[in-house]
Parts: structure tokens; C-alpha cells; sequence
């Protein structure tokens, strides 16, 4: 399995551009940012967490710009991957979103996965003309424009959300098929979107009995005829037995995703070296052996 490094970045605390630095010398896999564009004082929507309208605490409020976050990350890196965990492409232009993730990729040498979210805060989609009620069948036609910008000389879309006629886009991203992973809670319906358009599946801090989800995921993949097998991505929240990763690895899991806080750069530095050294990944150097992992 693989390893990532989940910072839930804000305007306080250790920049992505210095974690990614550490991470990427600790042998870590990834980096992984969030996204929310805003906040709306007045709303709805309940936090998958509290079960209300309140928040777990104000870095909902401060979160960086993803795109931007992992841009000065890749400048200071040449490995590690560039995720988001979970980013929220229906509340950007398609067009101009789809521009700014090939120029990531391409100057990052191909190291961009797009981890997605359909949007829990639905007060926030509905400020960027999102129906709630129709945000995964927006997603699915952000997704398919997109590819249709990286792929296609002359691309065009027609959808119920997105249409543009012919048109040139460039750069194009270096990766072929730039990896989709979904971040949403386990079901038949999740899976099915999951199976139909994406790489893989991302979970939730809430996710339990991980091993029968994975299981169900597979069984959703192959009904959909796909071939290979799904990513899975699963976002460590307690500090796991030895038994979990051998329990993990032989339900398909594809890379732990483990969080690390927000704070000062010495503290988020000492937590990075002990994380690494409790999981088993030694330094990369450009000298030293490849890195050892579980």
C-alpha cells in the first residue's frame, strides 16, 4: 500500500510547500489539500460530523485555494503526488478549472489525482447555482467536459450544465487519464457514479467495516464492466493495530491517507517523523535505498 500525507490546509500554520518538501524526503506517496471556496454565514446544511449547522472548527472558514496549494508544492518537489482530499470542481467554470488542472499536471511532470467531493454543504453549491438535487449529475458532466479539454484538439461538450462549441485547449495534461478518486460516504449509489466515472473511491472519517464497502465497490465496478480494479483510498482516523494493515492491504486498499494538523512547521515536521518512523517509510534520499513500506 501507499502512503499520503492529508493536511487540512488553511491560512495558519505549516504551508503545503513545506509539508510537501518533508513528506516527499520521508517517503510519503502524496499530498492531499482541501477545498471549500466559501462558508455562507446563514445555512442549512448539516455537517456530516456535528449532524448540524455548526462546524468542527473555523478552518472550514480559511482553507487555501487547492490549485493554487499544490502549484508551490510541485515547485519544490520532483515525487510526490498532488491530490485533493476532497476538492469541489462544480463550484468552478469547467473551462477555466480543467485549464488550471492540465497547467498542474504539466508542470508538475504528470503528479495530479483529482480527489472529489459532490458537496455535503449544499448552502455553498447553491451560492454557485449548484441544485443540490442535481449536483451529481453536475459533477458527472464537469468530469466529461473536462476530459473532453484534455484529450481532444478541438473539444466540445453539449450537457444540461455545460455546453461550448469546438475549441482549442492547451497545454494538455502529461498524465493520459489524469485519476478521478471519490470522497463520499459508501453506498450503492456512491459506488454506481464510482463505477461509471471515476478511478476509485475515497473515505469518509466515518467510513466503518471498510473491508465489505471495498468489497461492495468491486461488485459495482464489474457490473459496470470495468476492467482492473478500483483505487481505494482510505483516510486513517485512530491509530491502527498491526492487523489492520494486513487487513487493509488484502481488502484491495490501494493508499492510507493519514492526516497530520495544522500547526507551526517544527510541530507538523516532528509529527511527519514519527508518523513515518511508526509506519515503517525511511528517508528517500537521491543516494539512499527506495523507500520501505508496509
Amino acid at each position: 500500500m501507499r502512503h499520503g500525507i492529508s493536511l487540512f490546509s488553511s491560512d495558519r500554520g505549516i504551508t503545503p510547500a513545506a509539508l510537501a518538501i518533508v513528506a516527499e524526503d520521508r517517503g510519503f506517496d502524496t499530498l492531499y489539500v482541501p477545498e471549500h471556496t466559501h462558508i455562507p454565514v446563514r445555512r442549512d446544511a448539516a455537517h456530516p460530523g456535528t449532524g448540524d449547522e455548526t462546524l468542527p472548527d473555523d478552518r472550514y472558514l480559511r482553507t487555501l485555494d487547492p490549485w493554487v496549494a499544490l502549484a508551490t508544492a510541485a515547485a519544490v518537489t520532483s515525487r510526490i503526488r498532488l491530490s485533493t482530499a476532497v476538492a469541489l470542481p462544480v463550484e468552478s467554470d469547467p473551462i477555466t478549472l480543467a485549464k488550471t488542472i492540465a497547467t498542474l499536471d504539466h508542470l508538475s511532470g504528470g503528479r495530479v489525482t483529482i480527489g472529489a467531493g459532490f458537496g455535503w454543504n449544499t448552502d455553498e453549491l447553491v451560492d454557485h447555482g449548484v441544485p443540490p438535487a442535481r449536483r451529481r449529475a453536475v459533477l458527472r458532466e464537469y468530469v466529461e467536459a473536462m476530459r473532453a479539454l484534455w484529450t481532444q484538439d478541438e473539444a466540445s461538450y453539449a450537457g444540461e450544465f455545460v455546453t461550448f462549441g469546438a475549441s482549442w485547449a492547451w497545454p494538455k495534461p502529461v498524465q493520459p487519464h489524469i485519476p478521478l478518486i471519490i470522497g463520499a460516504g459508501a453506498g450503492p449509489k456512491t459506488f454506481a457514479w464510482i463505477a461509471e466515472n471515476a478511478d476509485g473511491w475515497m473515505t469518509t472519517p466515518r467510513e466503518e467495516d471498510v473491508p465489505t464497502k471495498v468489497a461492495q465497490l468491486y461488485e459495482a465496478w464489474a457490473a459496470a464492466g470495468r476492467h482492473g480494479t478500483p483505487e481505494v483510498h482510505v483516510l486513517v482516523t485512530k491509530r491502527p493495530e498491526a492487523e489492520d494493515f494486513e487487513i487493509w492491504s488484502e481488502a484491495g486498499v490501494t493508499e492510507l491517507m493519514w492526516p497530520v494538523p495544522d500547526k507551526s512547521e517544527a510541530e507538523v515536521i516532528a509529527y511527519v517523523d514519527r508518523l513515518a518512523d511508526r509506519i515503517r517509510i525511511r528517508h528517500n534520499t537521491a543516494t539512499g535505498p527506495r523507500p520501505q513500506r508496509v
